[in-house]
């Protein structure tokens, strides 16, 4: 492959490290959780339902990836962009469930504050799967709440 073609598909090295196909299942999960719930609570179940019904990633490629975003401080600021579509479907689905927009938007910001952590925990610790760590960094909050 030629570096133009390169560039043609990844314009930059964010690109190439940083995909986030699940936000459909995410926000299908947690409009799937009780609408008694708090906010909050709806959001980090319905995140950790998702994970828990997604294959396990092929770990030496994508735990290398996470560990280089992790480590470049570029990287983790194009991370936390990618998230923002994340949060904003999120809060945008618990706002069609009845909360407030700002309720919504912390809680959806909260959990995924805690699912980045633990895929940042997961990258530097071999011994660990990412539901593993998912599931602890969402034990943290939603004991919280």
């Amino acid at each position: 492959m030629t570096e133009m073609t390169f560039f043609r598909y990844f314009p930059a090295k964010e690109h190439l490290l940083l995909d986030d196909p699940y936000d459909p299942q995410l926000s299908a999960a947690v409009a799937d959780q009780p609408r008694d719930l708090p906010p909050f609570l709806r959001a980090a179940r319905g995140i950790r339902e998702a994970w828990r019904a997604l294959p396990e990633p092929e770990t030496p490629i994508i735990r290398r990836r996470v560990r280089i975003i992790a480590r470049t401080p570029a990287l983790r600021g194009a991370m936390w962009r990618t998230t923002g579509n994340t949060e904003r479907a999120l809060a945008g689905q618990l706002v069609a469930d009845g909360a407030s927009p700002e309720v919504a938007r912390v809680a959806a910001a909260s959990v995924l504050a805690a699912l980045v952590a633990g895929l940042y925990l997961w990258a530097d610790d071999e011994r660990v799967t990412l539901a593993d760590a998912i599931e602890r960094a969402l034990d943290v909050i939603e004991t919280r709440a």
